[in-house]
Order: structure tokens, then sequence, then C-alpha cells
């Protein structure tokens, strides 16, 4: 199998590099985007496509991993610029009217959700294509494969095309070429059994490179794979001797943070790449994540 051409756009998310990408992949009559990031980015995402020849108007399509603001905050905007934007059927009615995303992402963020994600323009319906599991859709002279992928969110797909697995979320937080990552659990939909599964099934297609979108190109999707899997299980192990003692939410987020500290200097990680760790996958959405995890599916009645 020949290798995909992948261009990588970094948005440069709050002035730093290499935490939020989009990837670009040229196609016989244009190109198609692999996650918008963010609408505060949009500028970077448009100098990134001049950088590599292309304007906006030579993208055909865009293909969503997942609806969280941080991959498709900037999908109305390219709806409108022409771009059709593929997405999961759960996804797709948020993206059409995101009332309900907006005040989710509130929650999380209160008064800094314009500065993290700008404005969120809704995506006009006739511009939506819900991709369905293991569907496979043609553009271009580029065949694109979908799979139903949750355990991070109920409405993530992975996209195989070529040799390349754009893997989302459900394939950890990944900054450098250390083999080290990190899993985003945010709430309100984490549910470790089916993430489990759906790395499981990702395995079976096999991936050459592994392309998640924090952030960039890796060789060795075999690793990376059972990398997630590792750490799903060592993750399970710290949650079924943490949640029985009934922490509180703010003691849970500590400890957790304190978890991924010890995992991040047990593997060596530098500073900087863990404070970078902390920009795409902050330690507390997660342990807030892991509370509502353990109180709908695990604890004891």
């Amino acid at each position: 199998m020949n290798e995909l051409t992948i261009h990588t756009i970094d948005l440069n998310f709050l002035g730093r590099s290499g935490t939020i990408g989009a990837y670009l992949v040229p196609h016989s009559s244009g190109a198609i985007l692999v996650e918008t990031g963010p609408k505060s980015t949009i500028q970077n995402l448009i100098a990134g496509l001049n950088n590599f020849g292309y304007k906006v108007d030579d993208l055909t399509d865009v293909f969503l991993t997942h609806i969280h603001l941080d991959h498709a905050g900037s999908a109305g905007w390219l709806a409108q610029q022409g771009c059709q934007i593929h997405v999961h059927e759960n996804g797709a009615p948020h993206l059409i009217n995101p009332e309900k995303l907006l005040a989710s992402a509130g929650r999380l963020y209160g008064d800094m959700l314009g500065t993290l994600w700008g404005e969120v323009i809704p995506v006009m319906e006739n511009k939506i294509t819900i991709m369905h599991d293991n569907e496979v859709i043609k553009i271009g002279d580029l065949s694109i494969r979908a799979l139903d992928v949750p355990g991070h969110a109920s409405h993530h797909l992975a996209y195989l095309i070529g040799d390349a697995c754009f893997i989302g979320d459900i394939g950890g937080i990944r900054l450098s070429p250390h083999r080290y990552l990190s899993l985003p659990m945010p709430p309100p939909d984490l549910n470790l059994e089916q993430w489990r599964k759906s790395i499981k099934y990702i395995q079976e297609y096999d991936p050459t490179r592994i392309v998640p979108t924090h952030f960039g190109i890796y060789s060795d999707a075999r690793w990376h794979l059972q990398a997630v899997l590792d750490e799903l299980e060592e993750i399970e192990a710290w949650v079924e001797e943490r949640m029985p003692l009934n922490p509180t939410l703010e003691d849970l987020r500590q400890q957790f943070i304190e978890f991924e500290q010890t995992r991040a200097g047990k593997y060596g990680v530098e500073k900087a790449i863990i404070d970078g760790q902390q920009i795409a996958n902050p330690s507390f959405m997660s342990a807030d994540g892991i509370f509502r995890y353990w109180n709908k599916y695990r604890k004891p009645s």
C-alpha cells in the first residue's frame, strides 16, 4: 500500500505549537481536511493551508472525528465556504443546533469559553453527511472508511485512509515521538469498556500509521494502539482502588493530577511536554469524567 500524503497543519492553539492539528489530504480534484480545530484558530488554519499551496476554496470535504470544539469548532464556518461536513449521526444534530453543545462546554470552561474556542457557527443541514460504521465514501481518488469508536465520546469516528488511521481522541494524546501518551476522559460519555472495544476494533484493520488530533503522524500504529489498551488497564485499576473510598470531586481531581504527573515522571517526559499535555488534556476534566463514569456505571448499588 502506497503511503498516503498527509500535511499536518499546526493550529498553534493558545500560541503553543504541537497541541491541536488539522490534517490536509490532497485528492484528484482538491483536498479534504480531517478535523477543523476551534474557530479561535481559523486564521492559523488558513495560513497552514496557504503554506502547502492550498486555499479554503480548494477544500471539498471535512471529516470530523467528533464534535468537541477543539476538533470541530470551525465546521460551521467551513460549511459556509462550501465544504461538505462528514460526522457521526449522534453529533450531527449538535452541529446543526449547537445550543446544547455550547451549554455543556460552558459548564466546563465558564467565562473562558469564547476566548478558548471562538464563535461557533451552526452547520447548514444540507452541508452535513452522516457517516455510519464501516461505511466507505469516495472523494476524488481517496477512499475513506469510517469506524464507529465510542468510549471517549458517543459521537466518535476514526477514519481509515490508505495506510493511516485518523484516530481523533480515542487514540489518546501524544505530543512528541516519546512513547508516552495520556487519555482524555471528559464527561459525559467516558466509558472504559467501550473504549477498550473500540481500540481492539481498530486493531483488526492493522493500520501502519496513526494520526491523533493531539498531535502528529506516527509510524508505530501497532505499538500506539497497544499502549492505549495498557493505559486503559492502568487507569481502570486506579479507578477501582480510589473510587470505592468515595472521594469528593475536588479530592479526585487532585489525586488524578498526581497520578498523571507520576506516570509522566516514570516515562521520563520533560516538563514542556507535560505542560502541553495539560493544554490538550486537562487532568481535572478527566477526573470529572471518571467521577461521572463511576457513579453511572460502576458504583455498587
